[in-house]
């Protein structure tokens, strides 16, 4: 009997849709039909695959109204923050993947690493996994598995897609916007299960490899259970992401990005900002800016595009900001700045955009991803202090620091533990096709997004070639020998040897056995 999982909007309640609701057996067949049909489409050229891509853009050019309302109605964030984040990006991703793939999957020669072994000539090509499984989350239930399945279709996998159980609305529009591209059957196959569920089936049943957004817990759940057979994993699991702002920087621009970074999709962004460092100098003027900036932004259900902060996506993240928040302000935190939020009664799942002081590391907002709307701030007196207050986290996905000048903007970033870092931005690098993006520490392993990323959709094999095809064997082969003993070490003499009388001696003992290369037993 089929079960249908209906989906409601998290702001208003209302019935939005359903999407089928599939079973363990589901997902075994599909894994099944799509290592068959991979084995067709792994023969496809670059370009082939490059036209049936490109499909998509069309279809997303001409859906883009469409997909973004889906996409504000299943996960709650505003239609701008839909259009901005995840439409326009996936549209820019599908050009760059599709424009660079065929560089991305060539072959690369290696160069010769050593003059005695010029006749071994070495390429490394790209071969796909076979079957990729892409496990998505909510809070950028769009953009976020578009360029991995995108990516894994182009380096000539199959991809099976399992997006989250709360906004299955855009997971069925994601499905149609890949069908878009008529891409043979089983090669891309959409999967309705609840992650803890799909997870381990597909670990059980011979997926090529997993790629997993969500959290750290789960991530290794999945790497615990994927050491059993050794299968593959690409990790994004959150981040708790520091900014820093100089003495020197533009308070004003700082302000707005801690704005945008913080608040952006109501805070639940892994790559957002929750942690400010701000530098004595500086923090007053910062402060007053922010102030004024978190108490007018608006808050509340997008109908009219005036709205700047949308719902939360699920009453469980609620819960965890409220003990988080809880947490500080029982510690001594204190409430600095904070937003409406809506009266009407008909709608939920709203919280304020919230700020808070005296902040320290004892408390869990400034040590664990909160992943809402609310940041702690905290004033620094040097680079040093506030380096090692960035780095005081298990999580390292992104940070930001804010200068006018470049040069030491760098300096500091180079220091902050975390897989991205910008400068004088923030929450904007994900939606640069060209970027690799992925944490250090606990915030994953692995990497999506640009080359490095692509490079993930592949094994490397490497193929060497002997252009000495005349020749009868390989200088240390058997039969072993005295003289073949003294040739080797004059070998290593003539190649590293600091004396040059001991270089030239070598180079005599090397040339002795040389011929035997060339010469029957």
């Amino acid at each position: 009997m089929v079960q249908n999982k209906e989906a409601f909007n998290p702001a208003t309640g209302e019935k939005i849709g359903f999407s089928i609701l599939h079973t363990e057996n589901d997902l075994k067949e599909m894994i099944s039909h799509a290592s068959a049909a991979q084995k067709l489409w792994e023969q496809y050229s670059v370009d082939e695959r490059v036209k049936c891509v490109l499909k998509i853009r069309d279809y997303l050019v001409e859906d883009a109204v469409r997909i973004a309302e889906t996409i504000s109605r299943d996960n709650g964030k505003t239609r701008i923050d839909a259009l901005a984040t995840e439409v326009l990006p996936a549209a820019m991703a599908v050009s760059y993947y599709c424009k660079n793939a065929k560089r991305f999957l060539s072959d690369k020669k290696l160069r010769a690493g050593n003059v005695i072994l010029i006749n071994k000539r070495s390429k490394i090509v790209r071969i796909p996994f076979g079957v990729v499984g892409i496990i998505s989350p909510w809070n950028y239930p769009f953009s976020i598995p578009f360029s991995e399945v995108v990516m894994g279709l182009l380096a000539g996998n199959a991809v099976i897609l399992k997006t989250a159980s709360e906004t299955q609305m855009v997971g069925l529009a994601l499905k149609e916007a890949i069908g878009s591209a008529n891409l043979p059957k089983g090669i891309f196959q959409f999967i309705n299960l609840p992650g803890k569920i799909a997870g381990d089936v597909f670990l059980e049943n011979g997926i090529d490899k997993i790629f997993f957004t969500g959290s750290v817990a789960s991530g290794k759940y999945l790497m615990e259970k994927a050491a059993k057979t050794l299968t593959p994993l690409c990790l994004e699991l959150g981040g708790n992401d520091a900014m820093i702002v100089c003495e020197d920087a533009d308070p004003y621009r700082a302000a707005m990005g801690a704005l945008w970074a913080g608040f952006q999709n109501a805070g639940q962004s892994c790559g957002g900002v929750e942690r400010i460092y701000v530098h004595q100098k500086i923090y007053d003027l910062f402060m007053n800016i922010l102030r004024d900036k978190i108490e007018n932004i608006r808050v509340g259900y997008d109908t009219d595009f005036n709205v700047d902060m949308g719902c939360m996506t699920t009453e469980r993240q609620i819960e965890t900001v409220n003990k988080h928040i809880d947490d500080a302000l029982k510690k001594g935190a204190k409430l600095f700045a904070q937003s409406k939020s809506p009266t009407d009664p008909k709608l939920k799942n709203f919280l304020p955009a919230t700020v808070l002081t005296e902040v320290n590391h004892n408390m869990v907002i400034m040590k664990d991803e909160t992943f809402g709307p609310v940041v702690g701030v905290m004033k620094f007196n040097n680079y040093e202090e506030a380096i090692l207050l960035a780095n005081d986290s298990y999580l390292g996905l992104t940070g930001s620091v804010w200068t006018k000048n470049q040069k030491r903007g760098e300096e500091i970033a180079r220091q902050i533990k975390a897989g991205v870092v910008t400068i004088n931005d923030h929450l904007m690098s994900h939606g640069l096709a060209e970027t690799p993006w992925g944490g250090f520490k606990e915030s994953g392993i692995g990497r999506t997004h640009g080359e490095f990323g692509f490079d993930e959709m592949t094994q490397p094999m490497v193929i060497v070639k002997d252009y000495l095809p005349f020749a009868k064997r390989n200088l240390w082969w058997h039969p072993f020998s005295k003289n073949l003993y003294l040739g080797l070490i004059g070998a290593i003499n003539m190649l590293y040897n600091k004396n040059i009388v001991r270089k030239f001696l070598g180079l005599f003992l090397l040339f002795k056995i040389v011929p035997r290369i060339f010469k029957k037993d």
